[in-house]
């Protein structure tokens, strides 16, 4: 069964000094302001399309990796995942870096990469953000 969420953006002004505010549709989470400095320069309390990314990036393969290591038969005890996703003011987004550890109980530490690899690899917004260098640095806790 497919689903599809929903989020919307009221921007207001140029982009230089413009505001907008995202709104969480779907989830019903509230609204999140969002401005060309909190996106090019300093947070100051604001959120960016590139943190939106890097929340998305880093639940989906979570989700994935513990998804991956439960079918092999090591479901995780604790998964602690973060991405960093790097915007260049005009060039655009360069790249993105996920850094996961994890708590497997009788998994070395080879098995647990291979496995954020492939969760790296097949996570659907990996997937969706192909056209973007992703790199993965794992380890066990």
């Amino acid at each position: 069964m497919a689903t599809t969420r929903t989020a919307h953006t009221v921007w207001q002004g140029n982009l230089a000094e413009g505001k907008g505010t995202v709104t969480f549709d779907s989830s019903g989470i509230g609204e999140q302001p969002v401005s060309w400095p909190s996106r090019a320069e300093q947070a100051n309390g604001k959120t960016s399309p590139e943190e939106l990314i890097a929340a998305a990036h880093s639940s989906c393969f979570s989700m994935a990796l513990s998804h991956g290591l439960t079918q092999a038969g090591n479901p995780p005890t604790q998964l602690t995942t973060q991405a960093e996703v790097t915007f260049q003011p005009g060039t655009g987004i360069t790249g993105i870096h996920l850094t996961v550890e994890g708590s497997v109980e009788g998994l070395d530490e080879a098995a647990f990469v291979a496995a954020a690899e492939d969760a790296k690899k097949n996570c659907p917004v990996s997937q969706a953000l192909a056209g973007t260098e992703i790199t993965l640095s794992a380890k066990l806790a």
